[in-house]
């Protein structure tokens, strides 16, 4: 693993936990990244229609609360909470499931701030047990990255080149180190360590274009 590769997937903190929400059985997982931008800065990165695009991808809707978004060829939902600079949290609709998203931004020193992002998601036994947490968790790994090259004077990689960036060598070790620190959190919530990892294999083989089986 490069020594780049390294920094960006071991930047992002990554917590699992079961809970309740609503009345029903999640999966909570949560992904934590410190940047060096002030909070103001960062919450108009995330929550403007106009710069979304540029770490991320393409959104439509009204972008207030109880209005309703829609990523280009990926999720849609309603924006159940905003409270500017701190945190924002939505629907997060997808192949015809519904999950949940929380960003709290917490500003730190030095101008430095964190993003926290939770997502809660009812999960198949069968889908988690195939797959496990890199199949949410590699995404949001691969976001928070987007959102730190946005902020660099001389990006690597941004939105037109995220692609092809992915399906190169450096972005499939991306790929396969994140896959193995969402198995490393599993492990830690108790998962079989045998069976994490063959997880994380099947997801980081999905995510790289190859056969998971």
């Amino acid at each position: 693993m490069s020594h780049d590769n390294a920094g960006k997937v071991g930047s992002v903190r990554r917590e699992l936990s079961q809970r309740e929400h609503e009345g029903r059985p999640v999966r909570a997982l949560v992904a934590a990244r410190v940047y060096g931008v002030d909070r103001d800065d960062l919450w108009n990165a995330l929550t403007h229609a106009a710069r979304i695009p540029q770490w991320f991808l393409p959104i439509s809707g009204e972008l207030r609360p109880g209005g309703s978004y829609q990523f280009e060829g990926n999720a849609g939902g309603e924006i159940t909470e905003c409270e500017p600079p701190e945190h924002f949290a939505l629907t997060w609709r997808m192949h015809g499931d519904v999950s949940w998203v929380t960003v709290t931004l917490s500003a730190l020193s030095e101008g430095r701030t964190e993003v926290r992002l939770e997502h809660l998601a009812q999960f198949p036994q069968e889908f988690w047990e195939e797959f496990g947490p890199g199949a949410v968790g590699i995404g949001w790994d691969q976001a928070m990255y987007g959102l730190d090259q946005h902020f660099s004077s001389d990006p690597a990689v941004v939105p037109d080149t995220a692609a092809e960036w992915l399906a190169s060598d450096e972005g499939r070790e991306f790929t396969r180190q994140s896959s193995d620190a969402w198995c490393e959190a599993s492990i830690a919530l108790g998962t079989d360590e045998e069976a994490a990892r063959a997880a994380a294999d099947r997801v980081a083989a999905f995510y790289m274009g190859e056969d998971p089986t």
